[in-house]
């Protein structure tokens, strides 16, 4: 498709918010930003609560498209679960549906497929039809996120790509990270790819950097056009220094999600 010219970025003041914010634009993007919290620096941005719906019908009238960051990242109770990342996420689709916007990119998780067990040495990568395992009421959370992109896509017609996203920062910090890390500007690489591709329907696909010690298959988000840059090796000795490796008969260290199994950083909200 068409490159879209006007985006709306939702949860533009959190940690990813603000890096694609500083990213984006260089492809040609307008964003208009949304966040529940002002944003410092950005006197247009739209401060409103994914609750407010009026507020986001008003968010979406006339983009483009939507990049969908906001909610809950960490693991949190299922009662503030489900109204920032379900009820949310459904006012959102619902006011993209009422606006006309044909594609949305949802921030989707690997702690979608969390107890998935990590490849050994020599196994296959995880392809992306692995079944759906989450490891937390926010990976649950992510998973409703792709079958509500999913009923959309074949009721109405709204376009979605899902990147179940691994750890964009700007360097990782953990020996996990080295798998699933995605750089940041990987990350505006794969956001822009998802934006532009030319596919219809709803399109699943991992997020990450082309990271030698990878977990999951990339395929699926190089279809999109996506040219990885980046790769972890660079940060392996210090961490593996630091940390030693992993170790498979650890519970946090056998399964994709990590500690997200065993004992969840909480939202801290």
């Amino acid at each position: 498709m068409s490159a879209p010219r006007t985006i709306l970025l939702t949860g533009a003041a959190g940690g990813l918010g603000t890096l694609m914010r500083g990213l984006l634009p260089a492809y040609g993007y307008e964003l208009r930003l949304l966040d529940m919290l002002p944003i410092e620096g950005e006197p247009g941005a739209i401060t409103a609560d994914l609750a407010d719906r009026d507020a986001l019908r008003e968010a979406v009238r006339g983009v483009d498209a939507i990049v969908h960051l906001a909610g809950i990242s960490l693991e949190s109770t299922f009662d503030k679960i489900l109204q920032a990342n379900i009820q949310g996420t459904y006012n959102l689709y619902e006011a993209a549906r009422e606006e006309g916007v044909r594609r949305i990119v949802f921030a989707s998780s690997n702690h979608a497929v969390g107890f998935t067990p990590r490849p050994q040495d020599g196994d296959p990568l995880i392809p992306i039809d692995t079944p759906r395992r989450p490891d937390t009421l926010y990976g649950l959370s992510k998973c409703f996120g792709e079958d509500l992109a999913q009923l959309y896509a074949d009721r109405h017609g709204l376009d979605t790509v899902s990147i179940r996203i691994g750890s964009c920062f700007p360097e990782p910090t953990t020996v996990r990270m080295l798998s699933v890390w995605m750089s940041p500007a990987d990350g505006a690489r794969l956001f822009h790819a998802a934006l532009t591709a030319d596919v219809s329907g709803h399109t699943v696909v991992y997020g990450s950097s082309a990271n030698t010690r990878l977990w999951w298959d990339l395929a699926p988000a190089r279809a999109l056009g996506y040219e990885p840059q980046d790769d972890s090796e660079p940060f392996a000795a210090a961490l593996l220094a630091a940390q030693g490796p992993l170790d498979p008969g650890e519970p946090a260290h056998a399964n994709l999600g990590g500690a997200f199994c065993t004992a969840p950083p909480l939202w801290p909200h």
